[in-house]
């Protein structure tokens, strides 16, 4: 069955949206979709499948490259037209509310498992085939899944450039941070059937954007079986319905609800059969409970439960279900999740001022019970990564003025505050860093504070943080975060450093540690967008993403 989401949106919400994509990149969108576009098309057969077979993909688009899915034709290696199935699957939900992605279905042979296709936006489309569902193509796979017959890759730059997966920037071979993932991945890839564990911090939205930025068929399938083995054991009905139950992993657990990977399934596959408008909703139901945890709404006591990994999935999750649907009340709930955390950065309930950090108690944290005269005011820098990626991903779609300083703050934050310093090795006689990195690797702290003493974030670093430069990987997104916002060129540069030095973990020795498998997930889901901001930081945005503010 096929599943739609377009919705009628209120003249004042168009009005609005319509305010975040500047002038400018309108324009330049125009210009793209006014010459036509082309791009390579390889299927791969997955079952060595032989005959004609149905093949079912999706081809994303950056915004205003394609207004008319009747434009988009398939063509062979001479040039002629094959006979396909074309629809859009996914709209921009600003700009000119183009399409983001449409979902193409052709029927062919394979030579060898492989054929070559193009598909361009030249001309109108001349010769039509009737659609079918998505699991007409499926065959039986390992694991007791059902894997399509045939996937299509597409060439890195174009998947880089359509904003599927925000800004990304292709495979480089001379890119440290892409030998380190493509090593991790040698131990990460095979599917962990039996590691409920290993998929907390969303590993098929991890490996999506890998692919997106590698164009692999390889990292393509393990992405698809991530996905498909994720939604199938998803709670579709009763109390926790919604939530992911697997092994240790339970429906009520809202720290292993993803909405991500369907939106990227859909527009890099154009695979809908998984969800449905109501699961959708029954997912977002968690995260607006907070499910067991009970971390939602905004932060109002100092002696109240909260992560920021709580918190930032569940802002990436939000603004995921508002692109995959439009559901005004999504949009809305992206608001009031900025405004949570913009309120909790500014005017914190335990009244000791601002620092930059989302500050609140260590022993909440933990899940222990609250004592004022015992506890740790403070932040986990790691946890704060997932918070940075929730804002933004919601920069992308709303341009909220208030995200951009909230970046630098926390950056600033970091930079005083959460990075273990050599003087601090010396003082407490060890660096809790794996040797991997080297002399200059960087490590921060498993627990910062901005309130604490130096003797109390060492007892606290001995108690929990060896080997937390685990973690320092990821830790680049917040630092190109802030860089990427700030204005004050002493800070740039302070900046500037500390990404510098953050590469040394970029070393291939610390990407085979293999102990804890979600730390592919951990390491990697946001760090292809450090890659992107790394080229961008001084110059103009391109289309379709938010200018920044002066």
């Amino acid at each position: 069955m096929t599943f739609r989401f377009f919705r009628p949106i209120p003249a004042w919400a168009i009005s609005l949206m319509l305010t975040f994509l500047p002038a400018p990149a309108c324009l330049a969108a125009d210009a793209v979709a006014a010459k036509g576009e082309r791009g390579r098309i390889t299927l791969h057969s997955t079952d060595k499948a032989d005959g004609e077979l149905p093949v079912t993909f999706g081809i994303p688009f950056a915004p205003g490259q394609l207004a008319d899915a009747g434009k988009l034709r398939i063509l062979d290696q001479d040039g002629n037209e094959v006979p396909a199935h074309v629809e859009e699957t996914l709209r921009w939900h600003s700009g000119d509310h183009g399409i983001r992605a449409v979902r193409v279905q052709l029927r062919t042979t394979l030579k060898n498992g492989r054929r070559e296709l193009e598909f361009s936006t030249e001309g109108v489309r001349s010769r039509e085939l009737d659609g079918w569902p998505y699991a007409e193509g499926l065959v039986d796979a390992a694991n007791h899944l059902r894997m399509p017959a045939v996937l299509a890759t597409l060439e890195p730059k174009w998947l880089s450039r359509s904003l599927m997966a925000g800004p990304q920037v292709p495979f480089s071979t001379d890119n440290a941070y892409d030998t380190y993932v493509e090593t991790q991945y040698g131990w990460a890839g095979k599917l962990p059937a039996a590691d409920s564990t290993a998929w907390l911090f969303d590993r098929p939205t991890t490996l999506f954007k890998l692919y997106v930025r590698s164009g692999k068929i390889e990292h393509l399938r393990s992405a698809v079986e991530s996905y498909r083995f994720y939604m199938g054991h998803i709670k579709r009905s009763g109390e926790c319905a919604g939530g992911w139950e697997f092994g240790r992993a339970k429906p009520c657990d809202a720290k292993y609800v993803y909405v991500e990977p369907s939106l990227l399934a859909l527009g890099l596959t154009g695979d809908d059969s998984l969800y449905t408008p109501e699961l959708i909703d029954r997912m977002m139901a968690l995260w607006d409970t907070g499910g067991w945890s009970g971390i939602g709404g905004p932060y109002r006591s100092p002696d109240q439960n909260f992560t920021e990994r709580h918190i930032g999935l569940g802002l990436i999750e939000t603004v995921a279900a508002f692109e995959l649907t439009g559901k005004p009340e999504y949009r809305k709930r992206i608001a009031e999740r900025i405004g949570w955390l913009h309120e909790h950065q500014e005017n914190n309930p335990d009244l000791l001022g601002k620092d930059g950090s989302w500050r609140h108690s260590w022993q909440r944290h933990e899940g222990a019970s609250y004592d004022v005269a015992t506890d740790v005011r403070g932040a986990s820098p790691w946890m704060s990564e997932n918070i940075i990626d929730g804002l933004w991903h919601a920069w992308l779609v709303t341009a909220d003025p208030r995200i951009p300083g909230m970046m630098v703050s926390f950056g600033r934050y970091l930079e005083e505050h959460g990075w273990i310093t050599k003087e601090t090795f010396k003082l407490a006689g060890h660096s809790w860093r794996d040797d991997c990195s080297g002399e200059d690797g960087q490590i921060a702290w498993y627990w910062s504070s901005s309130q604490a003493s130096m003797a109390t974030l060492i007892r606290m670093q001995d108690e929990g943080g060896e080997y937390s430069d685990s973690h320092t990987v990821q830790l680049a997104l917040p630092v190109a975060a802030a860089r990427y916002f700030e204005t004050d060129p002493a800070w740039k540069s302070k900046f500037d450093k500390r990404l510098e030095l953050i590469a040394h973990s970029y070393a291939v020795e610390c990407a085979r540690t293999s102990s804890t498998a979600r730390r592919f997930n951990w390491n990697n889901r946001g760090a292809g967008t450090v890659q992107w901001m790394l080229k961008n930081f001084d110059s103009a945005p391109e289309p379709g993403i938010p200018a920044r503010p002066k």
